[in-house]
């Protein structure tokens, strides 16, 4: 993949840019595609797990060309701390049933798993035909010891904060249009 033109963070509390709009933009056309490929003749529940892949997921659905359909789930297991409490709670639920539907579950970045795999298991209490993953980042940590295997990975990321995007820290950084790293004195 070519890197971005504009590598330099537009915001003071981004120590490096990781991806650039570009590189995003052509990872949601990869993953668009292959969710078209493999749901073509479905209509897919595509369950989007908010916050923070709700830019996304918008992008993502945009680049899927086949019958689908839409759902939201709020989960927490961070609240306003950097890592992850281990707790997940639901804010959230689906709207619909989801008994005998092709799921799949939208998240920002997989890193601990706790939250999708406790997704995973709620939803597979629920009847689905089945139930993949795709997840737009995937950050490297060592000895990562996730049960959860993503179909759909859009790109790797080292471990670190990562925020801009979706991502956030705080409900900060968000609306950035590119994924940086946080430098570590903002949420030390």
């Amino acid at each position: 993949m070519e890197p971005s033109i504009d590598t330099t963070p537009s915001h003071e509390d981004i120590e490096r840019v990781v991806l650039g709009e570009s590189e995003i933009a052509d990872i949601v056309k990869r993953m668009g595609a292959e969710l078209t490929e493999d749901y073509r003749d479905s209509n897919p529940l595509i369950v989007a797990v908010l916050r923070g892949a709700v830019v996304f997921v918008a992008d993502l659905i945009r680049a899927v060309n086949c019958p689908l359909e839409i759902d939201f789930m709020a989960v927490s297991s961070y609240g306003s701390a950097a890592k992850s409490s281990g707790v997940v709670r639901i804010l959230k639920d689906l709207s619909n049933p989801i008994e005998g539907r092709d799921i799949v579950i939208v998240e920002d970045i997989l890193d601990t798993g706790i939250t999708l795999n406790y997704l995973i298991k709620n939803l597979e209490s629920r009847g689905p035909r089945s139930i993949e993953i795709a997840t737009f980042l995937v950050k490297d940590v060592p000895d990562q010891r996730s049960a959860v295997r993503p179909r759909y990975v859009g790109a790797h990321v080292p471990d670190a904060f990562i925020v801009g995007y979706g991502l956030d820290y705080d409900e900060r950084y968000r609306n950035l249009p590119y994924l940086g790293i946080l430098k570590p004195e903002v949420y030390s």
